[in-house]
């Protein structure tokens, strides 16, 4: 049986570029290894890369790996967007070589990768952190390179990371900036396809690349209440949500029954005449189903549509979409929240002052727009933003008031004399090395 083996990895860099360091922290079932290494002249990132790919192939083959990274960087380029990068064969990326060799090491592993906040106190980060400016010191002991003193105030030396996280987020920046165009680029020739595949399906682009677990508002017009005697959609409309914001993707399809939509049209207002260009469930359910596919599913009433949704698709043979979807019903919630009191989504309108649209007549993705609305509202309510009035104080009438800033004492605490003889040693040095007066000195901070 596999072993499983949790890694730490980290790199540092003095100067970016300039000399930097690598370490791998990496504990398994039969002890704890610690690698370290080098290089004179190098980026943060790099290192950071180079931290992995070590840590990763000293590993065996069969190995479950645990790896804790602090650069969001390596996390997430080997994570989201390195699939972009090889389909557009690394141009333009970054650092191609070591992103190249940390794909390749990776092939075949099972591997979960975490970020971790850096100089947050975590053994395991702290360790690695030791590690790469051990492997740096390393090298600068071998190098004895005459352009770094070896005696440098640590204070000099970017000792919390903050050179690190400044250039590690412009990378980050770059890349992801990298990985939203091609996204983008992706989500449009998919659409197109898909388009190409029917005319009468309607696919809007994402106006915003978000990142996380996608939410399928959705709603379907049907021929009438029962599918189990022949009631058919005629109508499907689902708005895409990521991370409780609306990304400005949705889909929308009018279908054919092939039988008459009767008392129904009192409802949605779609006509028999209106339906009788418009594609078949058959020829609209595959790119249906790989549009809706992974979501969760939110609906009002969600048991009618996913029903139907169901039996269309199992039709023509395809997986029902509920063993593929997680599916939230916005009903079951709101009977929940408001027991006993009228739940149809016009009532959660008015309860939420969600703005009034024309509801005449019913359609899906009008309504789908509306449910998104009654959803955010269901699930968030007010976010309180004036941070003065976030804290409350009981005072001694048990009654609470707003604690404000100007309610806080701050504790003073004055430096000794030592403490600031050191310090104005500690400036004079700066001093020395820039060749200006530092902001610190109490010359400047007195003026």
């Amino acid at each position: 049986m596999s072993q499983t083996i949790t890694l730490y990895v980290d790199g540092a860099c003095k100067g970016n570029p300039g000399l930097g360091g690598w370490g791998a922290y990496i504990v398994t079932e039969q002890g704890e290894y610690k690698r370290y290494g080098g290089t004179a002249m190098t980026t943060n990132n790099r290192m950071e890369l180079t931290a992995a790919i070590e840590g990763i192939s000293f590993c065996p083959t069969d190995a479950t790996l645990i790896i804790w990274t602090d650069s969001n960087y390596v996390k997430r380029g080997i994570t989201e967007w390195i699939t972009g990068w090889k389909k557009k064969q690394w141009k333009d990326v970054k650092n191609p070589d070591l992103w190249q060799q940390l794909d390749q090491v990776c092939q075949g592993r099972h591997i979960t990768w975490h970020w971790i906040k850096g100089h947050a106190g975590h053994a395991g980060n702290e360790m690695a952190d030791q590690l790469a400016n051990l492997g740096a010191n390393q090298v600068m002991s071998e190098k004895k390179n005459p352009n770094i003193n070896q005696d440098q105030d640590w204070l000099l030396s970017d000792p919390f990371g903050l050179d690190q996280a400044e250039a590690e987020a412009e990378a980050e920046a770059e890349a992801e900036a990298e990985a939203e165009a091609e996204a983008e680029a992706e989500a449009e020739q998919h659409s197109t396809t898909i388009q190409a595949q029917h005319p009468q399906i309607k696919i809007t682009q994402a106006q915003h690349q978000l990142y996380g677990e996608r939410q399928l508002i959705l709603d379907t017009e049907t021929t009438g209440f029962y599918f189990q005697d022949g009631d058919r959609i005629i109508e499907v409309g689902a708005v895409e949500m990521i991370n409780r914001k609306l990304t400005g993707s949705s889909i929308h399809i009018y279908i054919n029954p092939k039988k008459p939509v009767g008392d129904s049209v009192n409802v949605h207002g779609i006509t028999d005449e209106f339906l009788q260009d418009k594609p078949i469930y058959q020829e609209i359910a595959q790119p249906l189903f790989d549009y809706l596919q992974g979501a969760e599913i939110i609906a009002h009433n969600a048991t009618f549509d996913m029903n139907f949704l169901n039996m269309e698709f199992e039709k023509i043979g395809l997986p029902k979409l509920s063993d593929v979807c997680q599916v939230t019903d916005t009903l079951a919630m709101a009977k929940n929240k408001h027991p006993g009191q009228k739940n149809s989504l016009d009532a959660l309108v008015r309860r939420y002052d969600i703005p009034a649209r024309d509801r005449t007549y019913h359609g899906a993705l009008l309504d789908a727009e509306i449910l998104a609305d009654v959803y955010l509202a269901m699930t968030g309510g007010q976010v309180l933003l004036d941070i003065d009035h976030v804290h409350q104080h009981q005072n001694h009438d048990g009654q609470y008031t707003n604690l404000t800033a100007s309610h806080l004492e701050l504790v003073v605490i004055a430096p000794n004399d030592m403490e600031l003889e050191q310090h104005e040693q500690w400036v004079k040095n700066i001093e020395k090395k820039n060749g200006e007066t530092c902001f610190f000195s109490q010359t400047t901070l007195a003026s």
